[in-house]
């Protein structure tokens, strides 16, 4: 089948585009002249079959969306974001959420390789029109189908939410106003993007906020959440009821011992017990009708310090230094349940040293660091 040049330079047009690039930037990027990119646009050139995989490379997407009518890659997705919400979004964030895109595809990939019977999928149908009640019976729901008991506390929400097939990554964003996003991805399915940003406690909170996006809103294919948002939007409301009652079951809340008399270092004690802010814990306790208004407002503007808070996705007993590699590398959106795939798959000889570097973002000489940092290392020779 003769190769569509005018679809192939569509694609690449617009793919240059949604990165605010000129041709002579993704040149310098690529090696391939300005000049024969831009005739590659106007299907006046056929590029070569390795120029189209330096191209895919570089937009980290399957080679075959360029040269195929399959929808492989996140493309209209992006395409959908960037315009709704492109003036939130520096160019330097457009490339963070291609790399968070780029990771759900390879863990997909990964998981269908290595663990493809683990995963537990949920599906919720949502009944009637309110929507903080499909907020309270998706959660409820869920926590069910995880096997939690009504009072039980979920500590490692990352991991539950990958459980049940959904791919969240921790990604830091220049933007501090936009919390996350879910993207519905047609090859890897439901991705969840947390801004790295924000702190553990917060990111936590967003990572359940966003997977009740991923299984209220599954309809939309892109949704962005702001930290600052419209108090109107039910579907908001809806993933926020959500996070807090999969975060915070009621049958808990209830068992505390008089919320409405607090003092500040209680309010910390069950705040580090539950890992959420205190205006979070405030709202759900009044949500819950076990505080009242004035006891809400009080709770609500206490602090946790930042140095006391645990995060679920660094281990307590590594190092130092390692530790501080681990918050750098899931700033970029690793983690060790996905590092630990990489790794899994290249000890299996499914993939080469090469290829498990480029899943995990680094470069060859980057490599050994990066893995030790998830207590692996390379095999002698690779």
């Amino acid at each position: 089948m003769a190769l569509d040049l005018q679809m192939l330079g569509d694609k690449l047009k617009r793919y240059r585009e949604q990165f605010q690039l000129s041709h002579q930037e993704l040149s310098e990027a690529t090696g391939i002249s300005a000049d024969v990119l831009s005739q590659f646009e106007t299907g006046q050139r056929e590029p070569t079959g390795d120029e189209i995989l330096v191209l895919a490379d570089f937009f980290r997407c399957d080679y075959r969306f360029f040269i195929s009518n399959e929808k492989l890659a996140a493309f209209e997705q992006t395409e959908t974001l960037f315009r709704m919400d492109g003036d939130q979004l520096s160019r330097e964030d457009r490339w963070a959420i291609q790399e968070f895109l780029f990771l759900c595809e390879c863990e997909e990939f990964l998981m269908q390789e290595l663990h493809p019977a683990e995963r537990t999928p949920f599906v919720f149908s949502k009944q009637g029109t309110f929507y903080k009640g499909h907020g309270e019976s998706a959660a409820e729901s869920l926590r069910r189908h995880l096997g939690y008991q009504p009072h039980a506390v979920n500590r490692d929400v990352f991991q539950d939410f990958r459980q049940i097939g959904l791919h969240v990554f921790r990604r830091s964003l220049e933007n501090s106003n936009i919390s996350g996003l879910f993207i519905k991805h047609p090859y890897a399915g439901k991705c969840v993007l947390v801004n790295d940003s924000e702190d553990p406690f917060r990111q936590r909170f967003t990572a359940a906020h966003e997977a009740g996006h991923a299984i209220l809103d599954d309809d939309k294919d892109v949704v962005v959440s702001f930290a600052r948002w419209d108090h109107s939007d039910l579907s908001e409301v809806r993933a926020n009821t959500f996070a807090s009652r999969f975060l915070m079951p009621q049958e808990f809340l209830r068992s505390l011992p008089a919320p409405g008399q607090w003092p500040a270092d209680k309010v910390q004690e069950w705040c580090l017990k539950l890992m959420v802010n205190p205006e979070p814990l405030s709202y759900a306790l009044k949500d819950a009708d076990i505080i009242s208004d004035t006891q809400r407002d009080a709770i609500r503007v206490m602090k946790v310090p930042q140095g006391l808070k645990p995060d679920a996705e660094l281990p307590a007993s590594l190092a130092p230094r390692s530790r501080e590699r681990g918050k750098q590398l899931l700033k970029k959106g690793l983690s060790a349940a996905y590092a630990g795939l990489c790794l899994d798959a290249y000890d299996r000889g499914l993939i080469s040293a090469g290829r498990m570097a480029e899943m995990l973002l680094v470069n060859h000489g980057e490599l050994e660091e990066t893995l030790e940092v998830f207590g692996g290392t390379r095999h002698h020779g690779d």
